[in-house]
């Protein structure tokens, strides 16, 4: 039998025409090696909540990509991201989570950094450095550009990639529906408690296929549903919104994001929710009525379900209320942090009552994710073997069905949309994730990346056809 040699990255490993994908990607360390270049170190990637670091000197120890970073205000009050590494050997210069302080000192040999990064501290300056050392040259790396989106904090390594808005583009409907209030308000979103941190044995394309919109694995959650977890005392959610919506897997091809969103008819108001607790079902209800009465365009009728901001930023805007970041720790593991979010004008009750919900959801102890994260693990482990990596999966559910331009009774849609209220599935938002994957795979420059910059976005190089 003839065996062929895998090393990294091919272009025959993402075959979006026939709708088949190389297990190569995720479990080949070359692979994993090149796309922490070509991905994670371009891309914008999430850090943190403003509301972590309400206070000048407060700070909150984040990742992009396996690269530890800080999260700080200084002393003006203005938000910073810089690597965790100390310019004299390496060392982190914070090894603590979360905290406040006037500067970080690095525990090696001693070096200070305030918290606008500069370098403050070198001991033995005047002795060892003949008073002759450029501090000014070796403050603290800090990203390339930030930028704080009502109230989330992103970032990126890349002067040349695009700026967020625009890399976000047409997307930032559905982000909105996480960071806004439930009432309609712009940007009131809170981190609830602390962020779950925990690792799968599993390459992280797993989850973030997974929550770009995977509705085909309800059969891992019968027992959850069995048991009736959800805020109203049963399923995992509560479920009457989404009975009487159209259902929609929504793509934005040029940028890598997808998601799954609900679209309740038209003077249709939202079903009773949260019903366990009469004090938080007349919140929600009463918010419900704001966000419409606040909300008159078409978009105030969506409701948001699991989606996923490329590259490994996960959304999950109502029931639990959550932005997951798959951190890569090299090909056959993934650390998960998990932010729970609130209106921060919530009542003491409401944000109890989520708390509740949310943890017994979420997260490593969470009924729901551990589900999740059994699929994840064996899947991966089942496919490292030398046979099994020679057979592809099969991403062709809903090929062909995608078009663009979806309206229905006065709302439109961006992007590509499969509905999916009769087909139940579709793999539309895996083949989106990939398609971008593999663009940045392959090209060399933000001007090949940046296709919509080009007319109508067809003059991209790396524009791929098929579904």
């Amino acid at each position: 039998m003839a065996t062929a040699r895998q090393e990294g990255y091919r272009k025959d490993l993402v075959n979006l025409a026939a709708g088949h994908i190389s297990r190569e990607i995720f479990v080949n360390d070359e692979i994993y090696r090149e796309e922490l270049e070509r991905v994670f170190a371009r891309c914008w990637l999430f850090v943190g909540h403003e509301s972590q670091i309400p206070n000048a000197g407060d700070f909150f120890v984040s990742s992009m990509g396996e690269e530890s970073v800080i999260l700080c205000r200084n002393r003006a009050g203005e938000i910073h991201v810089f690597l965790n590494s100390c310019r004299h050997r390496g060392m982190k210069v914070c090894r603590y989570d979360e905290g406040s302080t006037a500067v970080f000192t690095c525990p090696y040999h001693g070096w200070s950094y305030s918290t606008d990064g500069k370098l403050v501290g070198v001991p033995y300056f005047r002795e060892a450095y003949r008073s002759k050392l450029d501090r000014s040259q070796w403050g603290l790396v800090e990203v390339a550009q930030l930028y704080n989106y009502k109230g989330a904090v992103w970032a990126t390594w890349d002067p040349a990639a695009p700026p967020f808005l625009e890399y976000l583009g047409e997307f930032a409907t559905f982000f909105d529906l996480i960071l806004d209030g439930w009432d309609g308000r712009e940007g009131q979103a809170e981190v609830l408690c602390g962020v779950q941190k925990w690792l799968i044995p599993c390459n992280w394309k797993f989850p973030a296929e997974n929550f770009s919109g995977d509705a085909y694995h309800n059969i891992s959650h019968r027992s959850v549903d069995l048991v009736g977890i959800g805020p109203s005392g049963q399923s995992r959610r509560d479920m009457p919104e989404r009975m009487i919506s159209r259902r929609l897997h929504v793509c934005i091809p040029d940028r890598g994001h997808q998601t799954i969103v609900y679209a309740l008819p038209k003077d249709q108001p939202t079903p009773p929710a949260y019903q366990n607790s009469p004090e938080v079902a007349e919140y929600f209800r009463h918010c419900e009525e704001e966000r419409r009465r606040r909300r008159t365009d078409a978009h105030g009728r969506l409701i948001g379900a699991p989606g996923e901001i490329f590259p490994n930023t996960a959304l999950l805007p109502r029931q639990p209320r959550t932005i997951a970041v798959w951190h890569p720790r090299g090909p056959h593991q993934t650390e998960v942090w998990r932010w729970f979010l609130v209106d921060r004008e919530a009542p003491a009750e409401v944000k109890r009552f989520l708390r509740d919900y949310y943890i017994r959801y979420s997260g490593p102890a969470g009924l729901t994710e551990q589900d999740d994260m059994e699929n994840w693990n064996y899947a991966h482990s089942a496919s490292r073997g030398t046979i099994a990596r020679r057979y592809p999966y099969c991403y062709e559910q809903g090929m062909g069905s995608a078009v663009e331009g979806w309206e229905w009774d006065g709302l439109r849609m961006p992007g590509r949309v499969v509905e999916i209220t009769q087909a139940q599935s579709s793999e539309e938002p895996m083949r989106n994730l990939y398609r971008r994957w593999a663009q940045f795979m392959e090209a060399d420059s933000w001007d090949e990346l940046a296709g919509w910059r080009h007319a109508g976005g067809e003059g991209s190089p790396l524009r791929r056809t098929g579904t």
